[in-house]
């Protein structure tokens, strides 16, 4: 790796109305290296990439970009993309119904007079394709692809339009281990080929493992740049102190249970493909939670933990769906989304942007939505009281916005969290099912999501967590259950519980005999 700069950004300042997200921010990345960008939420990361790759085209921020030696004005991405820099951002931007082949040359048809040459554009797209280590036919649908893939699509895509700088935005935040393993090793081989790397992650192992340097911002500003590669090692300790501006000795919070009655049990859930009904999703799955509780779900991707979450929810997924559920101990009737919720069940989707919240609705709207009944006097909302409560949970939460008119769009993706938690806590179920509640957060900000389900256990209620992470589960939660291939192969107590036996459990084949 040579020692020359690709990029510097001096003294780069973006302002939105009210904010400034960037103040005086300086980044020097070197040719041939992969260069790690951590930070909190709403630090500026991603606002500094778009920046550079021209989302915020020159004239709408203040400072200089050099780029390979030249001072460069980007219009817009065309023109940060005819330079080499090409970013993908966290939410994949693919079209399902396409082709992964069409996806690839979207934009760069390979055509001759107007027309595209499909048998040029196939085997375009296969030597790509081989390049990223993903055996899928050209013709194949994205839809018909995992997220992992679409990943894989999206940097043969980049490799495509000959890159000389790549960004990736959270590239592993929606992966499993196996698949994020493989994503790095292609971003750690993609520097023998002479391509520069920018990884923005708030995964600090992954980052330790990968990147040559590492750059914090906080709050808008640069704070350090750490080599990774020197002679004093640099621990995930030493990062987040730079994120924070504190230490975390502990990553979870102290928490002494006060556990109570049952207060949910579920027995032998079983749960049909809502397409292929001959398919089983969940198997004959049994678990409970009592009051005070905090009940951990692991399983590897596709092991069934968010269908059993929304098939519970009022039958929000599936089809053929069975089984018997009990709250306090009589059986209930979970038949749609309305009685889950009249019956104090409460599901956080692991999907926030999608089915959490309305990105284009307020703060205030967002946090009301699962309980206007709270706030109606004959069929109308009071929204002077609507305003007082979500004020209550903005201060109550710590989510970081000067209104609570403000859009829940432009809030960081731990705001956005919180704003999520908020809305079922005002809706005060008995048992609420948190399904990835720290997905793409920073460490600052899942201390205080950790804090905030300590507090709900501590008010009596029964708390569920999926996570992907297990030392997450291991770190907050009571109880452990574990499922594989839809069925629950293991329960763990808080005290027995490591990675490792959590990992049998997981990876635990399905009885072929049973029903």
């Amino acid at each position: 790796m040579t020692t020359d700069h690709i990029l510097e950004m001096r003294s780069i300042t973006k302002k939105f109305p009210g904010v400034i997200a960037l103040a005086d921010v300086n980044l020097s990345v070197s040719r041939g290296e992969v260069h790690a960008i951590c930070g909190e939420n709403g630090a500026g990361k991603s606002t500094l990439m778009k920046v550079l790759s021209g989302v915020y085209p020159h004239g709408t921020y203040e400072g200089d970009i050099v780029f390979d030696g030249q001072v460069v004005e980007f219009r817009g991405i065309r023109d940060s993309e005819h330079h080499g820099i090409v970013i993908i951002h966290q939410e994949l931007a693919l079209s399902p119904y396409l082709s992964i082949a069409e996806n690839i040359f979207l934009g760069n048809e390979q055509a001759e007079r107007g027309v595209v040459d499909w048998n040029k554009t196939n085997s375009e797209a296969a030597k790509l394709l081989a390049r990223v280590g993903l055996d899928e036919r050209p013709d194949t649908k994205i839809v018909d692809i995992g997220v992992g893939k679409q990943q894989l699509v999206e940097i043969a895509k980049a490799l495509s339009k000959e890159v000389k700088l790549l960004i990736l935005d959270e590239p592993t935040a929606a992966l499993n281990d196996e698949d994020s393993a493989h994503l790095l090793g292609l971003i750690d081989g993609l520097r023998e080929h002479g391509i520069t790397s920018i990884i923005i992650s708030h995964k600090l192992n992954e980052i330790e493992a990968i990147a040559d340097t590492t750059t914090i911002i906080r709050d808008g500003k640069t704070i350090e740049t750490l080599d990774m590669r020197g002679a004093d090692r640099v621990s995930e300790e030493r990062i987040i102190r730079g994120m924070v501006g504190r230490s975390l000795d502990n990553r979870f919070p102290d928490h002494t249970p006060n556990i109570g009655e049952e207060v949910l049990r579920i027995e032998d859930w079983t749960v049909h493909h809502p397409i292929d009904q001959t398919r089983k999703v969940v198997d004959s799955a049994s678990l409970s939670v009592r009051r005070g509780e905090i009940v951990g779900v692991a399983g590897l991707m596709g092991a069934g933990r968010t269908e059993l979450a929304m098939s519970l929810f009022g039958r929000s997924y599936g089809a053929r769906v069975s089984g018997r559920v009990f709250k306090d101990g009589k059986e209930i009737d979970l038949r749609n989304v309305g009685a889950a919720i009249r019956h104090g069940i409460a599901y956080a989707t692991e999907d926030r942007k999608r089915f959490g919240l309305n990105l284009i609705d307020t703060i205030q709207h967002n946090v009301s939505a699962s309980a206007l009944g709270k706030l109606a006097r004959l069929g109308v909302v009071d929204r002077r009281q609507e305003e007082k409560v979500a004020e209550r949970y903005r201060k109550e939460l710590n989510i970081k916005t000067p209104t609570v008119s403000a859009l829940v769009g432009k809030l960081s993706g731990g705001n956005q969290q919180k704003v999520v938690l908020s809305k079922w806590i005002y809706a005060d179920p008995d048992v609420l099912i948190l399904d990835e509640p720290t997905r793409g957060i920073d460490v600052g900000a899942k201390y205080e999501i950790y804090g905030i389900i300590n507090r709900l256990a501590d008010a009596g209620k029964g708390v569920i967590v999926i996570s992907s992470e297990l030392p997450e589960l291991i770190g907050i939660c009571d109880r452990i259950y574990a499922l594989s291939q839809g069925r629950v192969t293991g329960e763990v107590a808080r005290d027995d519980a490591t990675q490792e036996r959590l990992m049998q459990y997981m990876t635990m084949e399905k009885d072929v005999t049973a029903r």
